[in-house]
């Protein structure tokens, strides 16, 4: 039985300031994440995650009969024909945009290729998740090209959820999947604290159905696309919050995390070994929020004297071994001393993020260094070192989705810097990010200007312009 009260799965106030960019949203408003009917439809679609996740242990099990009987109805409610929200011919532009342009974000850590090969093929018969695969494409491409007024992608999404509805009772991977593409929607556009509402829905979700990190097929696939979502959440929130899915919940059913490692090993796979930084990255998040806790509330959660250091002393350990351990897969093809950043190339694609997810959790870690702790004086105890090697990746590494995943590292790593030719660089990248991918990203800018304690003037935005690599 689920206790609801827990952080991972129990609403949160939408007005939470740990959540909301000092200076707004994004860097141009479209109108859709204020739109009445899209504020509407994501509330709708929060309810009943959060009703179904609050239900998902019955009274009594069923009868065989009456359980399949009951799922061939839902299936077959999924499964009929409505009419369509697009022409057919703009269906198969956002289909094709949606396989080029946006699975490969959603596939980042995922060397089989779900989202762009799988989903797509299960979308032809549930009519459900291909309406938010073209949702979400729709949306991308909107962003990307500055459409301001008319929104397919609004049309999409509330069909999405029309046609969810009936079927959230169904314990089905293709429910899950088309859940996780609107909420990576939301969170291309919408403010921090709406698309937060919505994972709290995901997690939830995830959490009384207890899928997680190693679940089979196609659910752990899902999983961890949302569980990069989630450590986002945590990222912005500077501290204050830990995900909303504790990391403990990631782990398969019965599995300690003192044996995490383990059972990431186990997996015998780059793609879990990139995971695992995910992991690890959510861990330094947690005991950065539970630091934060008790320094401000007194709340006893294991971070004071011996306990704290046990606690930071073995995840700082995992981190180090985590670097050590990565498979070929996972380590820089070339590496270029260039000034003020090195440009790390990888091949693989989670390589790139997972390396920087790496550099983002010791940054995490050595700003919460107990003082009492002595370690060794190498690089990798510099917050600075860290910090240049996420942003020498950023501007070696053309990925989209690795790009979309390196805006909350940036910003880490970018309050670091003093120079006015380092801000610049990292502005241009921030810009270059949204202008590639029509990820919201430039809120941020505003942020780092903040923590400079001046504004980037438009000269030197243009100052000396880096050359970024060329995406497509």
């Amino acid at each position: 039985m689920n206790d609801w009260s827990q952080p991972e799965a129990t609403p949160s106030n939408s007005t939470d300031a740990a959540f909301a960019s000092p200076l707004g949203a994004t860097s141009w408003g479209d109108g859709f994440s204020h739109d009445p009917g899209f504020l509407a439809s994501q509330e709708e679609l929060r309810c009943m995650l959060f009703n179904l996740a609050q239900s998902a242990t019955p009274t009594r099990a069923p009868s065989p009969d009456t359980e399949e009987q009951d799922a061939t109805q839902l299936r077959d409610r999924g499964q009929t024909p409505t009419r369509p929200v697009l022409s057919n011919p703009r269906r198969i532009e956002y289909l094709k945009n949606y396989v080029g342009q946006v699975a490969p974000w959603l596939d980042m850590f995922d060397s089989q290729c779900t989202f762009r090969v799988q989903i797509p093929a299960l979308a032809r018969s549930f009519p459900a998740l291909l309406n938010a695969i073209l949702a979400i494409s729709a949306r991308q491409m909107e962003r990307k090209e500055g459409i301001q007024d008319s929104f397919d992608s609004l049309e999409l999404y509330q069909e999405a959820i029309r046609l969810l509805s009936p079927l959230l009772q169904m314990r089905d991977p293709k429910v899950v999947a088309a859940c996780v593409l609107l909420c990576c929607l939301e969170m291309m556009s919408a403010r921090a604290q709406d698309w937060h509402r919505h994972l709290e829905g995901c997690a939830a979700l995830f959490d009384a159905f207890q899928m997680n990190g190693f679940s089979e097929g196609l659910l752990q696939a899902v999983f961890w696309c949302y569980a990069r979502m989630d450590l986002c959440g945590a990222l912005i929130s500077d501290g204050t919050q830990s995900t909303l899915l504790r990391p403990s919940k990631w782990l398969a059913p019965g599995c300690h995390e003192d044996a995490a490692a383990q059972l990431f090993k186990a997996a015998q796979s780059p793609d879990m070994h990139a995971n695992y930084a995910v992991y690890l990255c959510a861990k330094s998040c947690e005991l950065v929020a539970d630091r934060t806790q008790f320094v401000e509330l007194a709340v006893q959660n294991d971070c004071a004297g011996e306990a704290f250091n046990r606690r930071w002393m073995r995840l700082w350990g995992d981190l180090q071994n985590w670097l050590d351990n990565r498979p070929p897969e996972l380590l820089p093809i070339n590496t270029t001393t260039t000034k003020p950043f090195p440009h790390i190339l990888f091949l693989q694609w989670a390589a790139i993020s997972s390396n920087q997810l790496y550099h983002t959790a010791c940054i995490l870690l050595l700003n919460l260094m107990p003082k009492s702790i002595k370690l060794q004086p190498t690089p990798a105890m510099s917050a600075l070192w860290h910090a240049r090697r996420i942003c020498g990746i950023s501007l070696a590494n053309p990925h989209h989705g690795c790009l979309n995943n390196a805006i909350q590292p940036l910003w880490i790593a970018g309050r670091l810097f003093s120079h006015v030719s380092e801000h610049t660089i990292i502005v241009e990248l921030i810009r270059h990010i949204e202008a590639e991918t029509g990820w919201g990203a430039c809120w941020r800018i505003r942020d780092l200007e903040l923590a400079w304690g001046y504004q980037v003037s438009r000269s030197d935005r243009t100052m000396d312009r880096p050359r970024f690599p060329v995406t497509g």
